[in-house]
């Protein structure tokens, strides 16, 4: 079905409106052979709140971002290539439910959607993108490189590396890049080059920093760039965590559909102003 679709006015007028609605700030989402598949939105557990974004799952990339006008106005474009793209299921607990972790070397993270119907159709037809394009290029995934999925903001009252720095308004929160604990700055001072995440070196725990650095130096490579200490007041926030939009968790009560919209098969096209469909 998606193979019927890549040549199709339809295809390519949904994949032109979607990028029209990222506007100048978004990439460039007209590619020869890509086809929009489906869309919906999803919860996704960003590092302080749960925020709603929306995502388009075209057949070779995830792309995501905050909703400004509902199926109008997106900002903060990610895309993620299905290529390395991994699903890993979160078991029900408490009002986290529904949900599954992306996983990929250049972000990571967990989404949760209104009902496990969704869910399985979410899950289902992005392994089944997935398989589709490896299988199409003769490779297979690693998960040497993944980045992780960072653990919450509101998990950790205590630092998880040293497990005795307390966190206060003074002694902050941050992230180690390589393992995702939340960590207190001193066991976080160090920074690491970590290129399919960032062009420039990020900040680390201490047992991180010292797994690489035994890893690069057995390995004979010379460091691009000397680590240094970084004050506590360097954020952590990650790019997508700004946001307007409401942070209660999403459910079908809310304004937004509940459901993915597939593409698959033919509907009504949409026009600019008009829905995705």
């Amino acid at each position: 079905m998606v193979d019927r679709l890549v040549n199709s006015e339809a295809n390519t007028r949904r994949i032109a409106f979607v990028e029209q609605c990222f506007g100048s700030s978004g990439q460039p989402l007209v590619v020869p052979g890509r086809v929009l598949v489906g869309e919906g939105v999803l919860t996704k557990l960003c590092r302080k709140k749960q925020k709603p974004r929306q995502f388009f799952l075209f057949n070779d990339a995830l792309v995501y971002g905050n909703i400004i006008l509902h199926k109008k106005k997106y900002n903060k474009q990610h895309i993620l290539d299905l290529e390395n793209v991994k699903l890993e299921d979160i078991p029900d607990e408490g009002l986290l439910r529904n949900g599954w972790k992306i996983i990929s070397p250049s972000k990571s993270f967990a989404v949760f959607a209104a009902t496990n119907t969704e869910k399985k159709e979410w899950m289902a037809h992005i392994r089944k993108c997935v398989s589709d394009l490896l299988i199409k290029k003769g490779t297979t995934q690693s998960s040497d490189n993944d980045s992780p999925v960072w653990v919450p903001d509101d998990d950790a009252t205590t630092c998880m590396h040293c497990k005795a720095s307390e966190f206060s308004v003074l002694k902050r929160k941050h992230h180690c890049r390589k393992c995702g604990i939340v960590a207190c700055n001193s066991c976080t001072s160090k920074r690491w080059l970590l290129p399919l995440q960032s062009s420039k070196p990020l900040r680390v725990c201490l047992t991180c920093y010292n797994q690489l650095s035994n890893t690069n130096n057995a390995g004979g490579k010379t460091r691009k760039y000397t680590p240094i200490e970084i004050p506590d007041s360097s954020g952590d926030d990650s790019s997508d965590d700004d946001s307007t939009m409401p942070s209660a968790p999403y459910s079908e009560d809310n304004t937004y559909e509940g459901q993915f919209q597939s593409y698959e098969e033919e509907g009504p096209d949409y026009k600019s102003g008009d829905t995705h469909q």
